[in-house]
């Protein structure tokens, strides 16, 4: 708009005007210093020589007039709204997000003249604040870097508008926010007041999971707002997959001062992926009860894989199985080579006995769950009295054990295990019944399935051998493999039932335990024969090391890795990751552990390059524990057991903190405001920017020397005639 105005000429230094201004003033005070040694005429000089001196700076500022297109900008402010899940929070009747965009309408109101950005705020850069955004994690600090570095305009000031519960700055750390942007930081807390709210806001492990050694758990727990609890009742259970929770542990936490930590021992008796929740209970009046249990999930291994092997007698493949497994540094082996059955008539003393009887019912009762896997090689179960345990031994698989069968003369169908419990955990089909062959004892070279080319755990026994596969004395009589099982090798001549080729070497994920059908007993050629002779024997070690690694979820045996995020009520995020590079189909499959009601969800991908990490994402999903089972192609399937939590991390502590606001409104010399005085925020103020400027002198500058001139003269006669010289 059109604006006229007066200002100096252009060609005058700042400081001369400064100058001008204060020689004037000195001159002015010591004329009035003078006057006491006037006779008369006071008033006429000081007058006089005011006007003396003001038509001397006039003249030296010699005035022009400035007409102007003038414009005024505003300065940018960037307010930073907390978009953490938070802020989902209940306040009172409301939402912290509910108060925070009225917060947000309030600046927008009042501030007119300022250019303002509004961004969401979480986890990295932030990002336009959208109707429901949710992004995670409060992140200010990465934030602040993107705005540091983005190309727009630095921005003359930011408000932040959060409950105070940041993740990043920690307590402490808001001197290194101000070191940032340099730029004042507002902050307005949406609420000062905590709900009443008892919750577990912490659980930390002290080291790494490993299978059947106790996990020190430090269980922080958090009572605010008022709530009265002084002792509430801590409880960690495990999910399965299928079946009950398990209860690991339970504790009392003494409340003092609202908080109180417990440090409650669990121990986890499978590898893999487990999912543990931790909940408490005995708070009255708790207005968020989601936050009442938190479910961590642990990736369990083993320091020493705990191993029962079973052999009927002592064959040279049970003497080089037996060999390999007391070799292994990293098996705990307890081995029964059975000689004679409990029916047997030795015509001796049980003190002249060299060989005890087979402790059947110890082992498959009492010590069974002590057991990672069990390998049942060459045995006949009936004599042995352990036909009364294949249901236990098979439960036992579907809760997360493992199961390895040789074959032999006396395994398999030979061995009396068609139509029993057992028979339905093993990866094939036995046929029973009158007429049943149970073995085929012609000499053969099994032969690699394309499944089996590509199965992670035979990779070590293909590094050594190739495509190359000793010639085997035979072999069990195997039925086709169960659906979703795996043959990975294949007998060359023999054919199933249904016309397809017989199954020599079969693997299958059973409930929450997996199990292996190796139908011949001559593993120990790995070792001892041409083939084992031009590979120095390191066969066998390479077959066995696969095998009993993907029995027990090693990671190097699995065909991808499983990384999830999830919170519940918000989309979520599965990534495989896979050292392979084939192109090929996933299916993924996504279950509630604690419900068979719920249909899985299944999700697929087809033909996606496994040599880059690949997502899926969730639906959102209802808090609780699921498993997701991966599979990749026709070949292997991984499983990955994850929790969903309520607002996870961001709900585990309902207090706002007003305090760390504060701290960062200081440490940047700004202001903190709460939320009903957030309108009075003050802003940098606006920059006027002039366009089509015109400038004219009032008077030449001759004149403005004559009146100087004539002003000093008009003193100096009034000066002579109060008598000062």
């Amino acid at each position: 708009m059109p604006v006229t105005h007066l200002s100096i000429h252009a060609d005058l230094p700042r400081w001369a005007v400064i100058a001008a201004c204060v020689l004037a003033a000195a001159s002015f005070v010591l004329l009035l210093v003078e006057l006491r040694r006037r006779e008369r005429g006071g008033l006429l000089v000081v007058v006089t020589g005011a006007v003396a001196l003001l038509a001397l700076v006039v003249s030296i500022l010699r005035p022009v007039r400035v007409s102007a297109n003038e414009s005024v900008v505003g300065a940018r402010v960037v307010i930073l709204a907390d978009a953490s899940r938070s802020m989902s929070l209940p306040d009172g009747a409301e939402t912290r997000v509910v108060a925070r965009d009225r917060v947000i309408a309030a600046i927008t109101h009042e501030a007119k003249e300022a250019r303002l950005t509004v961004l969401g705020f979480g986890e990295g850069a932030a990002r336009p604040l959208g109707k429901d955004a949710s992004f995670g994690r409060s992140d200010l600090t990465a934030a602040l870097h993107a705005i540091e570095n983005a190309p727009e305009e630095r921005p003359d000031a930011i408000v932040v508008v959060s409950d105070g519960r940041l993740d990043d700055p920690p307590e402490g750390a808001a001197r290194d926010v101000a070191s940032i942007l340099h730029v004042p930081i507002h902050t307005i807390a949406t609420t000062k007041t905590a709900p009443a709210d008892a919750s577990i806001r912490h659980v930390t492990a002290a080291g790494a999971a490993v299978a059947h050694v106790p996990i020190p758990l430090r269980i922080e727990v958090g009572c605010a707002g008022g709530l009265t609890c002084d002792e509430l009742t801590i409880t960690a259970r495990e999910l399965h997959h299928d079946g009950a929770p398990t209860l690991l542990a339970s504790g009392l936490a003494h409340v003092k001062d609202g908080s109180a930590t417990l440090d409650l021992p669990i121990t986890l008796e499978r590898a893999g992926s487990a999912v543990v929740e931790i909940a408490l209970s005995g708070a009255s009046g708790d207005a968020i009860p989601e936050n009442d249990r938190r479910l961590v999930t642990f990736n369990v291994a083993r320091e020493r894989v705990r191993v029962l092997h079973v052999a009927g007698r002592p064959t040279n493949d049970v003497r080089a199985l037996r060999q390999w497994l007391k070799g292994d540094a990293s098996v705990d082996l307890v081995a029964f080579f059975i000689l004679r059955t409990p029916t047997d008539s030795v015509n001796a003393t049980q003190e002249e006995l060299a060989l005890i009887p087979f402790p059947v019912d110890e082992l498959f009762s009492e010590h069974l769950p002590s057991f990672d896997a069990v390998v049942l090689q060459d045995f006949d179960a009936q004599p042995y009295g352990l036909e009364k345990h294949l249901p236990a031994l098979a439960s036992y698989v579907r809760s997360g054990g493992g199961l390895v069968m040789v074959g032999g003369p006396n395994s398999f169908v030979a061995g009396g295990y068609a139509s029993t419990p057992l028979a339905d955990v093993l990866p094939v089909h036995l046929a029973g019944g009158p007429g049943s062959t149970a073995a085929d004892p012609a000499p053969f070279v099994p032969e690699w399935t394309s499944l089996g080319r590509d199965a992670p755990m035979l990779g070590p026994l293909r590094n050594v051998l190739g495509d190359d596969l000793p010639e085997m004395p035979g072999a069990n009589v195997l039925e086709d493999v169960r659906p979703g099982a795996l043959a990975l090798w294949a007998h060359p001549h023999h054919k199933t039932k249904r016309g397809a080729p017989m199954p020599v070497l079969a693997v299958a994920d059973v409930g929450n335990g997996r199990s292996i059908a190796l139908g011949v007993d001559g593993g120990w050629l790995f070792s001892f024969s041409d083939l084992g002779a031009r590979t120095g024997g390191r066969a066998h070690g390479a077959l066995w090391d696969g095998l009993l690694g993907w029995l027990m979820r090693d990671p190097r045996f699995e065909p991808a890795q499983i990384e999830v995020s999830c919170v519940a009520q918000h989309e979520g995020t599965l990534t495989v990751h896979s050292s392979s590079h084939e192109k090929t189909d996933l299916s993924l499959d996504v279950s509630r552990m604690d419900t068979t009601d719920q249909a899985p969800i299944h999700l697929e991908k087809k033909s996606v390059d496994l040599g880059s990490p690949i997502t899926f994402t969730l639906p959102p999903l209802a808090a609780g524990g699921y498993s997701a089972l991966l599979h990749v192609g026709d070949g292997a399937a991984t499983r990955r057991d994850f929790g969903c939590e309520v607002g996870g991390d961001e709900w585990a502590d309902s207090r706002p903190d007003t305090t760390r606001l504060h701290e960062i409104a200081d440490a940047t010399g700004a202001s903190f405001h709460d939320a009903n005085s957030a309108g009075s925020l003050s802003l940098p103020k606006a920059t006027v920017v002039s366009t089509e400027r015109h400038v004219a002198p009032i008077a030449p500058p001759w004149l403005w020397a004559l009146i100087a001139a004539l002003s000093v003269g008009g003193h100096w006669y009034a000066r002579r005639r109060s008598g000062l010289s």
